[in-house]
């Protein structure tokens, strides 16, 4: 029973729909797909405070670079300012030593110790500096915005899920095929799939196979690219992908 479990929302689809669906074209056979984009994840904060901006609303765009979080940052910056202030002073020391040193003052010890308080401080300087550069995210590719999981002005916690982005116009097209398929399913087939929600059929090509078979449905994950832009198409969308074993490889790359 615990085998099941595995079993995807995808595998249930495909199991309840007919692998060789009435289609138009004698021959073709037709399996459920969906578009996914191919960039996107759930920012979290790297740190814990306070919400002060969240530029970008719910479906807005944003550029790769830009800041679409800001966490208030004082005290990371105070703490920094006390860093650099320690590694000044550890400077100091340390070149002060090496000044007795050099005059036989003081022992090879006193100097050892001074070179590893400045290291300590050095090291603390570098964490202060790194949470300070966690106060802001900023966008690691160009997108819009799925969902804002949190508010302005609300304070998060290390680790906690602030918002979810994706790039909506970099897409891929996801389906499982029978297993059995694979005798003749190669990556660069060409196919059409009729998408659910625009009622259109759209040009599509087998880009890669995916390397395990599910022992239960007997199902392999087939990736795709639509062979064309259309910026129609949006992520989650779905429909009927129609291939034929027939069908020649797509002579574009």
């Amino acid at each position: 029973m615990m085998r099941f479990a595995r079993l995807s929302s995808f595998a249930c689809l495909l199991a309840v729909l007919p692998v060789a669906a009435a289609a138009t074209e004698p021959g073709s056979l037709d399996v459920r797909a969906q578009l996914t984009a191919r960039k996107a994840t759930v920012l979290s904060s790297e740190i814990a405070g306070k919400i002060l901006e969240l530029p970008v609303r719910e479906g807005e765009a944003f550029k790769e670079g830009q800041e679409i979080v800001a966490i208030d940052c004082a005290a990371y910056r105070a703490r920094l300012a006390q860093m650099d202030a320690q590694v000044n002073r550890a400077t100091r020391k340390l070149e002060a030593q090496r000044l007795l040193d050099q005059r036989g003052a003081i022992g090879k010890a006193d100097l050892d110790f001074a070179e590893i308080d400045l290291d300590a401080a050095q090291a603390e300087q570098r964490l202060a500096a790194l949470d300070v550069s966690r106060c802001s995210i900023t966008a690691p590719f160009s997108g819009r915005v799925a969902e804002r999981k949190v508010q302005r002005y609300q304070y998060v916690t290390l680790g906690q899920p602030i918002i979810d982005i994706l790039n909506d116009r970099d897409l891929e097209l996801e389906l499982l095929a029978p297993s059995r398929w694979l005798s003749w399913l190669k990556p660069g087939a060409a196919f059409v799939v009729r998408i659910d929600e625009l009622g259109r059929e759209f040009p599509a090509i087998v880009t890669r196979i995916g390397p395990r078979i599910d022992p239960v449905s007997q199902a392999v994950k087939i990736y795709a690219r639509m062979d064309g832009d259309f910026p129609e198409l949006a992520p989650g969308m779905s429909g009927l992908a129609r291939l034929s074993p027939r069908a020649e490889a797509a002579v574009r790359p």
